[in-house]
């Protein structure tokens, strides 16, 4: 029996959630598994990975076949490089104790790498967030500028109306009082002229 390391297919529409299973090369993607080994969810950033590793281990070395995803799971999680320090164990290359030792060490310096990015995607965040914050402050203040500068205009505008139809006024009530002392002049003048003639 031809055995695979697959993911089998969960979750809801445009949010696949997905569970690693070992299956028969000839049942159906969400059918039939021998056993499920973890999952895995790829809508996180970085995608979020639980997997049994004892057992993964155990399957990859009695010759199962992981899909191309499933290849690249078992080896960020560090299956392969186990397989592959067991097999020097086995050659006598080196013993137990350093072969752990050395996995150790790998460990930790991916884990050291994925919070590295995890911090790199944090603070490109923060950044792009104050960038933003930055850029509608500078917005807020030129539309402040603006309003201001229309507000002054329009009461600038609203003074030199005020002003011209007070001159207006001024200019009309001066005509009034020269029409009026005009026509006080001109009243006792023909009052003389009438004056002879009656006598």
């Amino acid at each position: 029996m031809a055995t695979k390391i697959r993911l089998q297919r969960s979750g809801r529409k445009a949010y696949a959630f997905y569970r690693i299973v070992i299956a028969d090369v000839r049942a159906p993607r969400d059918g039939k598994f021998t056993e499920k080994i973890g999952t895995y969810n790829p809508n996180t950033n970085p995608a979020t990975v639980d997997l049994n590793f004892d057992r993964a281990l155990y399957w990859v070395e009695c010759g199962a076949q992981p899909t191309d995803t499933v290849r690249n799971i078992l080896s960020n999680e560090g299956v392969y490089m186990m397989k592959h320090l067991r097999g020097g164990v086995k050659k006598g290359a080196f013993d137990e104790a350093t072969a752990q030792a050395k996995f150790e060490a790998w460990k930790k310096a991916k884990v050291a790498g994925t919070e590295a990015v995890k911090a790199a995607e944090a603070k490109a965040i923060a950044d792009k967030k104050a960038a933003n914050l930055a850029a509608e402050k500078q917005y807020n203040e030129a539309k402040a500028k603006a309003i201001a500068e229309k507000k002054a205009a329009a009461e600038a505008e609203a003074k030199a109306a005020e002003e011209a139809a007070a001159a207006e006024a001024k200019a009309a009530e001066e005509a009034t009082e020269a029409a009026a002392e005009e026509a006080t002049e001109e009243a006792p003048a023909e009052a003389q002229e009438e004056t002879p003639a009656e006598a």
